[in-house]
Protein backbone atom coordinates (compact mmCIF):
# COMPACT_ATOMS: atom_id res chain seq x y z
CA UNK A 1 0.00 0.00 0.00
CA UNK A 2 2.87 2.25 0.81
CA UNK A 3 3.89 2.48 -3.35
CA UNK A 4 0.25 3.03 -4.28
CA UNK A 5 0.03 6.17 -1.71
CA UNK A 6 3.54 7.26 -3.25
CA UNK A 7 1.77 6.65 -6.76
CA UNK A 8 -1.52 8.96 -4.85
CA UNK A 9 0.64 11.80 -4.08
CA UNK A 10 2.90 12.09 -7.25
CA UNK A 11 -0.65 11.61 -9.30
CA UNK A 12 -2.05 14.61 -7.84
CA UNK A 13 0.87 17.08 -8.81
CA UNK A 14 0.94 15.53 -12.36
CA UNK A 15 -3.02 16.50 -12.36
CA UNK A 16 -2.44 19.34 -10.58
CA UNK A 17 -5.37 18.49 -8.29
CA UNK A 18 -6.20 16.59 -4.98
CA UNK A 19 -8.77 14.60 -6.65
CA UNK A 20 -8.60 12.91 -10.20
CA UNK A 21 -10.36 9.91 -11.58
CA UNK A 22 -6.98 8.29 -11.56
CA UNK A 23 -6.25 9.04 -7.77
CA UNK A 24 -9.80 7.68 -6.93
CA UNK A 25 -9.01 4.62 -8.21
CA UNK A 26 -5.97 4.52 -6.31
CA UNK A 27 -6.93 5.27 -3.25
CA UNK A 28 -10.28 2.69 -4.10
CA UNK A 29 -7.75 -0.03 -4.59
CA UNK A 30 -6.06 1.00 -1.24
CA UNK A 31 -9.23 0.38 0.53
CA UNK A 32 -9.49 -2.70 -1.64
CA UNK A 33 -6.03 -4.03 -0.24
CA UNK A 34 -6.75 -3.31 3.33
CA UNK A 35 -10.10 -4.92 3.23
CA UNK A 36 -8.35 -8.21 1.77
CA UNK A 37 -6.98 -10.89 4.03
CA UNK A 38 -4.78 -12.43 1.20
CA UNK A 39 -1.37 -11.05 0.55
CA UNK A 40 -1.89 -9.08 -2.50
CA UNK A 41 1.61 -9.06 -3.39
CA UNK A 42 1.20 -13.35 -4.12
CA UNK A 43 -1.95 -12.79 -6.35
CA UNK A 44 -2.03 -12.93 -10.46
CA UNK A 45 -3.30 -10.14 -12.37
CA UNK A 46 -6.55 -12.41 -12.58
CA UNK A 47 -6.46 -12.88 -9.16
CA UNK A 48 -6.16 -9.07 -8.19
CA UNK A 49 -8.37 -8.00 -10.77
CA UNK A 50 -11.31 -10.12 -9.38
CA UNK A 51 -11.16 -8.02 -6.22
CA UNK A 52 -13.37 -5.13 -6.05
CA UNK A 53 -11.96 -1.35 -6.50
CA UNK A 54 -8.88 -3.09 -8.26
CA UNK A 55 -8.69 -2.41 -12.18
CA UNK A 56 -6.71 -4.09 -14.69
CA UNK A 57 -4.23 -0.77 -14.85
CA UNK A 58 -3.24 -1.01 -10.91
CA UNK A 59 -3.04 -4.61 -11.03
CA UNK A 60 -0.34 -4.28 -13.03
CA UNK A 61 1.12 -1.38 -11.22
CA UNK A 62 0.89 -3.35 -7.93
CA UNK A 63 2.37 -6.48 -10.03
CA UNK A 64 5.27 -4.34 -11.50
CA UNK A 65 6.19 -3.56 -7.61
CA UNK A 66 5.80 -6.96 -6.38
CA UNK A 67 8.33 -8.36 -8.99
CA UNK A 68 10.48 -5.10 -9.14
CA UNK A 69 10.24 -3.15 -5.90
CA UNK A 70 9.36 -0.07 -7.79
CA UNK A 71 6.75 1.59 -10.31
CA UNK A 72 8.14 2.83 -12.90
CA UNK A 73 5.46 5.67 -13.39
CA UNK A 74 6.67 6.83 -10.18
CA UNK A 75 10.18 6.78 -10.73
CA UNK A 76 9.51 9.11 -14.29
CA UNK A 77 7.69 11.24 -12.14
CA UNK A 78 10.35 11.36 -9.63
CA UNK A 79 12.35 12.81 -12.25
CA UNK A 80 9.97 15.61 -13.48
CA UNK A 81 9.23 16.27 -9.07
CA UNK A 82 11.76 15.56 -6.90
CA UNK A 83 10.15 14.16 -3.28
CA UNK A 84 10.72 17.31 -1.27
CA UNK A 85 7.65 18.49 -3.50
CA UNK A 86 5.57 15.80 -2.21
CA UNK A 87 6.51 17.09 1.23
CA UNK A 88 4.92 20.55 0.38
CA UNK A 89 2.07 19.16 -0.35
CA UNK A 90 1.45 18.24 3.73
CA UNK A 91 1.35 21.88 4.69
CA UNK A 92 -1.58 23.25 5.21
CA UNK A 93 -2.53 25.68 2.07
CA UNK A 94 -0.42 23.93 -0.13
CA UNK A 95 -2.37 21.50 -2.97
CA UNK A 96 -1.18 20.12 -5.85
CA UNK A 97 -1.57 23.10 -8.11
CA UNK A 98 -0.23 25.78 -5.71
CA UNK A 99 2.63 23.41 -5.52
CA UNK A 100 3.17 23.31 -9.23
CA UNK A 101 2.85 27.13 -9.37
CA UNK A 102 5.83 27.45 -6.38
CA UNK A 103 8.03 25.08 -8.57
CA UNK A 104 7.19 27.06 -12.07
CA UNK A 105 7.16 30.45 -10.82
CA UNK A 106 9.71 30.34 -8.16
CA UNK A 107 11.48 27.41 -8.83
CA UNK A 108 10.74 26.54 -5.00
CA UNK A 109 10.74 22.65 -4.45
CA UNK A 110 11.12 21.76 -1.19
CA UNK A 111 10.85 23.68 2.47
CA UNK A 112 14.19 25.35 2.38
CA UNK A 113 13.26 27.48 -0.42
CA UNK A 114 9.61 28.03 0.69
CA UNK A 115 10.84 29.54 4.06
CA UNK A 116 13.71 31.74 2.13
CA UNK A 117 10.67 32.93 -0.52
CA UNK A 118 8.36 33.47 2.59
CA UNK A 119 11.16 35.88 4.24
CA UNK A 120 11.07 37.71 0.94
CA UNK A 121 7.28 38.00 0.27
CA UNK A 122 7.42 36.28 -2.40
CA UNK A 123 4.19 34.22 -1.95
CA UNK A 124 2.01 37.16 -1.78
CA UNK A 125 2.84 38.30 -5.03
CA UNK A 126 1.44 34.72 -6.70
CA UNK A 127 -2.31 34.47 -8.20
CA UNK A 128 -4.27 32.78 -5.61
CA UNK A 129 -1.99 33.96 -2.65
CA UNK A 130 -1.86 36.53 -0.93
CA UNK A 131 -0.08 38.24 2.49
CA UNK A 132 -3.06 36.12 5.01
CA UNK A 133 -2.40 33.09 3.06
CA UNK A 134 1.52 33.86 3.11
CA UNK A 135 1.20 34.22 6.97
CA UNK A 136 -0.71 31.28 7.71
CA UNK A 137 1.79 28.97 5.35
CA UNK A 138 4.79 29.80 7.44
CA UNK A 139 2.66 29.31 10.61
CA UNK A 140 2.35 25.89 9.24
CA UNK A 141 5.92 25.30 8.68
CA UNK A 142 6.35 26.42 12.29
CA UNK A 143 3.73 24.45 13.75
CA UNK A 144 4.91 21.25 11.73
CA UNK A 145 8.61 21.52 13.12
CA UNK A 146 9.60 20.92 9.16
CA UNK A 147 12.43 24.06 9.87
CA UNK A 148 14.10 20.80 11.79
CA UNK A 149 16.46 18.72 10.94
CA UNK A 150 14.80 16.27 12.72
CA UNK A 151 14.06 12.97 9.97
CA UNK A 152 11.79 11.13 12.53
CA UNK A 153 8.58 10.35 10.67
CA UNK A 154 4.91 10.13 10.78
CA UNK A 155 3.30 7.19 13.24
CA UNK A 156 0.76 6.72 10.28
CA UNK A 157 3.86 6.02 7.72
CA UNK A 158 5.98 4.22 10.00
CA UNK A 159 3.21 1.67 10.93
CA UNK A 160 2.20 1.07 7.71
CA UNK A 161 6.04 -0.05 6.68
CA UNK A 162 6.35 -1.57 9.93
CA UNK A 163 3.48 -4.11 8.60
CA UNK A 164 4.71 -4.47 5.52
CA UNK A 165 7.59 -5.80 6.05
CA UNK A 166 6.09 -8.33 8.63
CA UNK A 167 3.81 -9.66 5.91
CA UNK A 168 6.80 -10.29 3.62
CA UNK A 169 8.63 -12.06 6.41
CA UNK A 170 6.20 -13.94 7.87
CA UNK A 171 6.48 -16.07 4.67
CA UNK A 172 10.02 -16.98 5.16
CA UNK A 173 10.57 -20.54 5.48
CA UNK A 174 11.49 -20.96 9.76
CA UNK A 175 10.53 -17.61 10.64
CA UNK A 176 8.94 -18.38 14.17
CA UNK A 177 7.71 -15.06 15.32
CA UNK A 178 7.83 -11.21 14.67
CA UNK A 179 7.19 -8.12 16.50
CA UNK A 180 8.31 -4.41 15.92
CA UNK A 181 9.75 -2.46 18.64
CA UNK A 182 11.12 0.82 19.45
CA UNK A 183 8.96 3.61 19.65
CA UNK A 184 6.39 2.35 17.67
CA UNK A 185 5.56 -0.31 19.65
CA UNK A 186 5.24 2.47 22.62
CA UNK A 187 3.13 4.36 19.89
CA UNK A 188 4.94 7.52 19.76
CA UNK A 189 4.00 10.12 17.65
CA UNK A 190 6.94 9.66 15.44
CA UNK A 191 9.55 7.44 14.73
CA UNK A 192 13.08 7.63 14.35
CA UNK A 193 13.36 3.97 12.79
CA UNK A 194 11.56 0.90 12.50
CA UNK A 195 13.06 -1.93 14.75
CA UNK A 196 11.64 -5.92 13.97
CA UNK A 197 12.43 -8.28 16.20
CA UNK A 198 12.71 -11.36 14.74
CA UNK A 199 12.53 -15.29 15.93
CA UNK A 200 13.79 -17.96 13.68
CA UNK A 201 15.13 -21.55 12.53
CA UNK A 202 17.78 -19.40 10.35
CA UNK A 203 18.82 -16.13 10.67
CA UNK A 204 20.83 -16.10 7.77
CA UNK A 205 17.45 -16.98 5.47
CA UNK A 206 15.81 -13.88 6.90
CA UNK A 207 18.17 -11.69 6.64
CA UNK A 208 18.52 -12.60 3.07
CA UNK A 209 14.36 -11.77 2.71
CA UNK A 210 14.93 -8.73 4.68
CA UNK A 211 17.95 -6.83 2.33
CA UNK A 212 16.10 -8.13 -0.57
CA UNK A 213 12.16 -6.90 0.32
CA UNK A 214 10.34 -5.12 -2.36
CA UNK A 215 11.46 -0.88 -2.17
CA UNK A 216 14.66 -1.21 -0.61
CA UNK A 217 16.81 1.76 -1.83
CA UNK A 218 19.75 0.99 0.62
CA UNK A 219 21.35 -1.60 2.79
CA UNK A 220 23.33 -0.17 5.47
CA UNK A 221 24.81 -3.19 6.96
CA UNK A 222 24.05 -7.09 7.03
CA UNK A 223 24.83 -9.98 8.80
CA UNK A 224 24.09 -13.63 9.89
CA UNK A 225 21.54 -12.15 12.55
CA UNK A 226 20.69 -8.49 11.85
CA UNK A 227 20.78 -6.30 8.94
CA UNK A 228 19.75 -2.46 8.38
CA UNK A 229 17.98 -1.24 5.24
CA UNK A 230 16.62 2.20 4.04
CA UNK A 231 13.00 1.51 2.30
CA UNK A 232 11.48 4.52 -0.15
CA UNK A 233 14.60 6.42 0.70
CA UNK A 234 12.76 7.97 3.39
CA UNK A 235 12.96 5.30 6.52
CA UNK A 236 15.41 3.17 8.32
CA UNK A 237 14.65 -0.57 9.01
CA UNK A 238 16.65 -2.12 11.55
CA UNK A 239 16.18 -6.07 11.57
CA UNK A 240 17.22 -8.27 14.59
CA UNK A 241 17.21 -12.05 14.53
CA UNK A 242 16.92 -13.50 18.18
CA UNK A 243 17.08 -16.56 20.34
CA UNK A 244 13.94 -17.79 21.05
CA UNK A 245 14.70 -18.04 24.90
CA UNK A 246 16.16 -14.58 25.25
CA UNK A 247 12.63 -12.88 22.88
CA UNK A 248 11.03 -10.92 26.29
CA UNK A 249 14.54 -9.53 27.10
CA UNK A 250 15.27 -8.57 23.24
CA UNK A 251 11.54 -7.17 23.11
CA UNK A 252 11.79 -5.23 26.47
CA UNK A 253 15.22 -3.92 25.75
CA UNK A 254 14.42 -2.92 21.91
CA UNK A 255 11.02 -1.72 23.06
CA UNK A 256 12.47 0.67 25.67
CA UNK A 257 11.90 4.00 26.55
CA UNK A 258 16.00 4.52 27.42
CA UNK A 259 14.57 5.54 30.55
CA UNK A 260 12.22 3.22 31.16
CA UNK A 261 14.70 0.26 30.77
CA UNK A 262 17.35 2.53 32.86
CA UNK A 263 14.72 2.24 36.01
CA UNK A 264 14.62 -1.41 35.05
CA UNK A 265 18.19 -2.28 35.14
CA UNK A 266 18.08 0.12 38.52
CA UNK A 267 15.75 -2.14 40.40
CA UNK A 268 17.40 -5.37 39.15
CA UNK A 269 20.71 -4.22 40.38
CA UNK A 270 19.11 -3.57 43.75
CA UNK A 271 17.86 -7.24 43.67
CA UNK A 272 21.35 -8.72 42.66
CA UNK A 273 20.61 -9.18 38.86
CA UNK A 274 21.30 -7.84 35.59
CA UNK A 275 19.46 -6.83 32.91
CA UNK A 276 20.12 -6.95 29.26
CA UNK A 277 18.99 -7.57 25.72
CA UNK A 278 19.88 -11.12 26.53
CA UNK A 279 18.29 -11.85 30.04
CA UNK A 280 17.92 -11.17 33.51
CA UNK A 281 19.91 -13.00 35.48
CA UNK A 282 21.97 -12.80 38.84
CA UNK A 283 24.68 -10.86 38.95
CA UNK A 284 27.12 -13.57 41.25
CA UNK A 285 26.41 -16.91 39.79
CA UNK A 286 25.38 -15.50 35.88
CA UNK A 287 22.54 -17.60 36.46
CA UNK A 288 19.43 -16.63 34.32
CA UNK A 289 16.71 -16.23 36.26
CA UNK A 290 14.03 -14.58 33.03
CA UNK A 291 14.37 -14.15 29.58
CA UNK A 292 11.61 -15.97 28.03
CA UNK A 293 8.67 -13.50 28.17
CA UNK A 294 8.54 -9.78 29.26
CA UNK A 295 6.16 -11.21 31.60
CA UNK A 296 8.59 -12.79 33.25
CA UNK A 297 11.40 -10.17 33.59
CA UNK A 298 8.75 -7.75 35.27
CA UNK A 299 7.53 -10.58 37.61
CA UNK A 300 10.52 -11.38 39.02
CA UNK A 301 11.40 -7.85 39.54
CA UNK A 302 8.38 -7.81 41.50
CA UNK A 303 5.76 -5.90 39.49
CA UNK A 304 3.16 -6.34 36.87
CA UNK A 305 3.68 -6.42 33.14
CA UNK A 306 4.06 -2.90 32.14
CA UNK A 307 1.84 -2.03 28.91
CA UNK A 308 4.75 -0.59 26.11
CA UNK A 309 2.80 2.41 25.82
CA UNK A 310 3.47 3.22 29.46
CA UNK A 311 7.29 2.68 29.18
CA UNK A 312 8.11 6.37 29.22
CA UNK A 313 9.41 6.65 33.00
CA UNK A 314 6.50 8.77 34.16
CA UNK A 315 5.91 7.38 37.03
CA UNK A 316 4.33 3.86 35.67
CA UNK A 317 6.51 2.11 37.71
CA UNK A 318 5.74 3.51 40.83
CA UNK A 319 2.38 2.89 39.95
CA UNK A 320 2.91 -0.51 39.07
CA UNK A 321 4.58 -1.34 42.38
CA UNK A 322 1.88 0.53 44.62
CA UNK A 323 -1.28 -1.06 42.43
CA UNK A 324 -2.42 2.18 41.30
CA UNK A 325 -1.09 1.99 37.04
CA UNK A 326 -4.91 1.55 35.79
CA UNK A 327 -5.33 -2.58 34.40
CA UNK A 328 -4.15 -1.88 30.45
CA UNK A 329 -7.27 -2.04 28.78
CA UNK A 330 -8.00 -4.46 25.19
CA UNK A 331 -9.23 -4.14 22.41
CA UNK A 332 -11.87 -6.91 23.62
CA UNK A 333 -13.67 -5.01 25.80
CA UNK A 334 -14.67 -2.58 23.26
CA UNK A 335 -18.39 -3.39 22.34
CA UNK A 336 -19.50 -0.97 20.02
CA UNK A 337 -18.08 1.72 17.40
CA UNK A 338 -19.39 5.33 17.79
CA UNK A 339 -18.64 7.48 15.17
CA UNK A 340 -18.84 5.72 11.67
CA UNK A 341 -19.59 7.31 8.44
CA UNK A 342 -21.06 5.74 5.25
CA UNK A 343 -21.02 6.15 1.47
CA UNK A 344 -24.49 8.72 2.25
CA UNK A 345 -22.04 11.50 3.22
CA UNK A 346 -19.44 12.12 0.11
CA UNK A 347 -16.16 11.28 2.29
CA UNK A 348 -17.42 7.54 3.07
CA UNK A 349 -16.44 5.04 0.58
CA UNK A 350 -18.24 2.07 1.98
CA UNK A 351 -22.61 1.55 2.04
CA UNK A 352 -24.30 1.37 4.91
CA UNK A 353 -25.06 -2.18 4.31
CA UNK A 354 -21.22 -2.93 4.25
CA UNK A 355 -20.37 -1.07 7.49
CA UNK A 356 -23.13 -3.05 9.32
CA UNK A 357 -22.23 -6.28 8.34
CA UNK A 358 -18.55 -5.41 8.73
CA UNK A 359 -19.92 -4.76 12.33
CA UNK A 360 -21.77 -7.53 12.86
CA UNK A 361 -18.42 -9.97 11.97
CA UNK A 362 -16.54 -8.15 14.61
CA UNK A 363 -18.75 -9.10 16.95
CA UNK A 364 -19.55 -5.48 17.76
CA UNK A 365 -23.21 -4.98 19.72
CA UNK A 366 -23.98 -1.43 18.72
CA UNK A 367 -22.86 1.07 16.61
CA UNK A 368 -23.63 4.99 16.28
CA UNK A 369 -23.94 5.69 12.21
CA UNK A 370 -22.42 9.84 12.09
CA UNK A 371 -22.15 10.89 8.80
CA UNK A 372 -21.52 14.58 8.31
CA UNK A 373 -24.24 16.99 9.14
CA UNK A 374 -24.86 19.62 6.73
CA UNK A 375 -22.42 22.65 7.80
CA UNK A 376 -19.72 20.80 6.19
CA UNK A 377 -20.81 21.69 3.00
CA UNK A 378 -18.49 19.26 0.68
CA UNK A 379 -19.61 16.48 2.43
CA UNK A 380 -23.07 16.90 4.51
CA UNK A 381 -25.97 15.48 4.48
CA UNK A 382 -29.33 17.80 4.35
CA UNK A 383 -32.03 17.57 6.40
CA UNK A 384 -34.15 15.59 3.78
CA UNK A 385 -31.00 13.07 3.35
CA UNK A 386 -30.50 12.29 7.02
CA UNK A 387 -34.26 11.73 6.86
CA UNK A 388 -33.69 8.76 3.98
CA UNK A 389 -30.76 7.45 5.64
CA UNK A 390 -33.02 7.00 8.70
CA UNK A 391 -35.23 5.03 6.79
CA UNK A 392 -32.83 2.99 5.57
CA UNK A 393 -31.77 1.99 8.81
CA UNK A 394 -34.97 1.22 10.09
CA UNK A 395 -35.62 -1.07 7.16
CA UNK A 396 -32.43 -2.72 7.97
CA UNK A 397 -32.53 -3.30 11.65
CA UNK A 398 -34.77 -6.14 11.25
CA UNK A 399 -31.67 -7.95 9.48
CA UNK A 400 -28.67 -7.24 12.30
CA UNK A 401 -30.74 -8.72 15.48
CA UNK A 402 -27.00 -8.95 17.69
CA UNK A 403 -26.56 -5.34 16.23
CA UNK A 404 -28.28 -2.56 17.94
CA UNK A 405 -28.25 0.46 15.18
CA UNK A 406 -27.80 4.19 16.67
CA UNK A 407 -28.91 6.63 13.87
CA UNK A 408 -26.86 10.12 14.79
CA UNK A 409 -24.63 12.78 13.03
CA UNK A 410 -21.66 13.85 13.15
CA UNK A 411 -22.25 17.83 13.54
CA UNK A 412 -19.83 20.27 13.15
CA UNK A 413 -19.11 23.14 16.41
CA UNK A 414 -19.68 26.37 14.56
CA UNK A 415 -17.58 29.37 15.48
CA UNK A 416 -19.76 30.14 18.31
CA UNK A 417 -20.35 26.38 19.62
CA UNK A 418 -23.72 26.17 17.84
CA UNK A 419 -24.13 23.29 16.25
CA UNK A 420 -26.18 21.91 13.27
CA UNK A 421 -29.83 21.90 12.05
CA UNK A 422 -32.71 22.87 14.47
CA UNK A 423 -33.22 21.59 17.80
CA UNK A 424 -36.54 20.04 16.76
CA UNK A 425 -34.70 18.00 14.29
CA UNK A 426 -31.57 17.44 16.27
CA UNK A 427 -34.66 15.66 18.85
CA UNK A 428 -35.01 12.83 16.34
CA UNK A 429 -31.68 11.33 16.53
CA UNK A 430 -30.48 9.00 18.66
CA UNK A 431 -27.06 9.69 18.91
CA UNK A 432 -24.73 12.91 18.67
CA UNK A 433 -20.86 13.89 17.25
CA UNK A 434 -19.83 17.42 17.44
CA UNK A 435 -16.62 18.05 16.37
CA UNK A 436 -14.87 21.09 15.24
CA UNK A 437 -13.59 20.89 11.42
CA UNK A 438 -13.19 24.72 11.09
CA UNK A 439 -11.67 28.18 12.89
CA UNK A 440 -8.87 26.64 13.46
CA UNK A 441 -7.25 30.21 14.17
CA UNK A 442 -9.16 31.42 16.88
CA UNK A 443 -7.89 32.15 20.24
CA UNK A 444 -7.75 29.95 23.58
CA UNK A 445 -10.72 31.86 25.28
CA UNK A 446 -12.54 31.80 21.78
CA UNK A 447 -11.72 27.77 21.26
CA UNK A 448 -13.25 26.93 24.91
CA UNK A 449 -15.95 28.76 24.84
CA UNK A 450 -17.27 26.95 21.51
CA UNK A 451 -16.21 23.32 23.17
CA UNK A 452 -17.83 24.27 26.25
CA UNK A 453 -21.16 25.51 24.37
CA UNK A 454 -21.00 21.75 22.61
CA UNK A 455 -20.61 19.98 25.70
CA UNK A 456 -23.59 21.77 27.50
CA UNK A 457 -25.84 20.84 24.40
CA UNK A 458 -27.91 18.09 24.87
CA UNK A 459 -28.25 16.51 21.58
CA UNK A 460 -24.40 15.92 21.65
CA UNK A 461 -22.98 12.90 23.66
CA UNK A 462 -19.32 13.15 22.27
CA UNK A 463 -17.03 15.47 21.18
CA UNK A 464 -14.93 14.16 18.49
CA UNK A 465 -11.33 14.39 17.75
CA UNK A 466 -11.56 17.48 20.51
CA UNK A 467 -8.09 19.12 19.22
CA UNK A 468 -9.06 18.94 15.68
CA UNK A 469 -5.34 18.00 14.93
CA UNK A 470 -4.19 15.88 11.66
CA UNK A 471 -0.50 14.48 12.50
CA UNK A 472 2.21 15.81 10.55
CA UNK A 473 -0.20 18.19 8.62
CA UNK A 474 -2.57 20.30 11.34
CA UNK A 475 -1.62 21.45 14.87
CA UNK A 476 -4.75 21.07 17.06
CA UNK A 477 -6.38 24.10 18.63
CA UNK A 478 -5.63 25.52 21.99
CA UNK A 479 -8.14 25.43 24.69
CA UNK A 480 -8.89 25.81 28.40
CA UNK A 481 -8.45 21.56 28.68
CA UNK A 482 -9.38 21.78 32.72
CA UNK A 483 -12.30 24.10 31.77
CA UNK A 484 -13.22 21.16 29.10
CA UNK A 485 -12.27 17.98 31.03
CA UNK A 486 -14.25 19.83 34.03
CA UNK A 487 -17.57 20.53 31.89
CA UNK A 488 -17.29 17.43 30.13
CA UNK A 489 -17.47 15.49 33.39
CA UNK A 490 -20.07 17.55 34.91
CA UNK A 491 -22.78 16.88 31.40
CA UNK A 492 -21.60 13.42 31.35
CA UNK A 493 -20.23 14.38 28.01
CA UNK A 494 -17.67 11.93 26.63
CA UNK A 495 -14.57 12.98 24.91
CA UNK A 496 -13.72 10.86 21.97
CA UNK A 497 -10.09 8.92 21.44
CA UNK A 498 -9.78 9.17 17.42
CA UNK A 499 -8.41 5.93 16.37
CA UNK A 500 -7.12 7.00 13.50
CA UNK A 501 -3.17 7.05 13.69
CA UNK A 502 -3.20 11.06 11.76
CA UNK A 503 -5.11 12.30 14.67
CA UNK A 504 -4.84 9.84 18.01
CA UNK A 505 -6.67 13.12 19.30
CA UNK A 506 -7.32 13.62 22.15
CA UNK A 507 -3.12 13.41 22.85
CA UNK A 508 -1.78 11.26 25.64
CA UNK A 509 -0.90 13.62 27.80
CA UNK A 510 -4.36 15.03 27.55
CA UNK A 511 -5.91 12.32 27.93
CA UNK A 512 -3.52 11.80 31.01
CA UNK A 513 -4.50 15.12 32.13
CA UNK A 514 -8.09 14.34 32.04
CA UNK A 515 -7.97 11.27 33.98
CA UNK A 516 -6.23 12.42 36.85
CA UNK A 517 -8.24 15.49 37.25
CA UNK A 518 -11.97 14.77 36.67
CA UNK A 519 -13.85 11.99 36.23
CA UNK A 520 -14.87 12.75 32.09
CA UNK A 521 -15.63 9.84 30.36
CA UNK A 522 -13.97 8.95 26.94
CA UNK A 523 -15.38 7.10 23.80
CA UNK A 524 -12.53 5.25 21.87
CA UNK A 525 -14.10 5.43 18.15
CA UNK A 526 -12.49 4.62 14.54
CA UNK A 527 -13.89 7.73 12.41
CA UNK A 528 -14.06 4.64 10.03
CA UNK A 529 -15.02 5.75 6.60
CA UNK A 530 -14.24 2.21 4.61
CA UNK A 531 -15.10 -1.18 6.24
CA UNK A 532 -10.78 -1.41 6.61
CA UNK A 533 -11.15 1.45 9.33
CA UNK A 534 -12.37 -0.36 11.64
CA UNK A 535 -9.00 -2.24 12.31
CA UNK A 536 -7.80 0.92 13.47
CA UNK A 537 -9.68 0.52 16.62
CA UNK A 538 -6.50 -1.27 18.62
CA UNK A 539 -4.67 2.38 17.63
CA UNK A 540 -7.81 3.51 19.66
CA UNK A 541 -7.09 1.30 22.53
CA UNK A 542 -3.25 1.68 22.68
CA UNK A 543 -3.42 5.55 22.84
CA UNK A 544 -5.93 5.06 25.73
CA UNK A 545 -3.54 2.70 27.19
CA UNK A 546 -0.65 5.52 26.65
CA UNK A 547 -3.05 7.97 28.40
CA UNK A 548 -3.41 5.44 31.50
CA UNK A 549 -7.29 5.35 30.60
CA UNK A 550 -9.27 3.18 32.35
CA UNK A 551 -12.03 0.56 30.37
CA UNK A 552 -14.07 1.61 33.24
CA UNK A 553 -14.42 5.06 32.41
CA UNK A 554 -14.93 4.42 28.28
CA UNK A 555 -18.42 4.26 27.36
CA UNK A 556 -18.43 1.95 24.70
CA UNK A 557 -16.21 -0.73 27.15
CA UNK A 558 -20.11 -0.17 28.88
CA UNK A 559 -22.93 -3.20 28.69
CA UNK A 560 -25.57 -2.59 26.51
CA UNK A 561 -28.21 -1.67 28.82
CA UNK A 562 -25.70 0.79 30.45
CA UNK A 563 -24.14 2.02 27.54
CA UNK A 564 -27.94 2.98 26.25
CA UNK A 565 -28.73 4.47 29.70
CA UNK A 566 -25.87 6.88 29.29
CA UNK A 567 -27.24 7.82 26.01
CA UNK A 568 -30.55 8.23 27.04
CA UNK A 569 -29.69 10.75 29.94
CA UNK A 570 -27.38 12.93 27.56
CA UNK A 571 -30.96 13.40 25.32
CA UNK A 572 -33.75 13.83 28.13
Amino acid sequence: MAALRELISYTKLEDGKSQSFRTRAYEKAVDAIASNASRVCDMTLAELTEIDGIGDSTARKILEFSSTGEIAKVERLKDRFPPSMIELMRIPGLGPKRVLLLQDSLQVVDVEGLTRAIEKQQLRTLPGLGEKSEEKIAQAISLLGLHSDDSRMEIADAMETAHRVISELESVDGVLTIEYAGSLRRLSETIGDIDILVTADSGSLVVEAFVNLPGVTAILGSGTTKASIVMGDRVQVDLRVVPTESLGAALMYFTGSKAHNIALRTRAIERGMTLNEYSLSDVNSGDVVAAKTEADIYAKLDLPWIAPELREDTGEISAAENGTLPAPIAQEELRGDLHVHTSWSGDGRSSLHDMLDAAVELGMEFIAITDHAEDLVMNGLSEERMLGQRREIESLRPSYPTLTILHGAELNIGRDGSIDYSPTFLDGFDFGVASIHSYFELSVAEQTERLLAAIENPAVNVIGHPSGRMLGKRGGIEFDADAVFAAASSSGTALEINSHLKRLDLSAPMLRRAVETTDVLFAISTDAHHVSAYNHQRWGVAQARRGWVPSHRVVNCLQLDDFLAWVGERRN
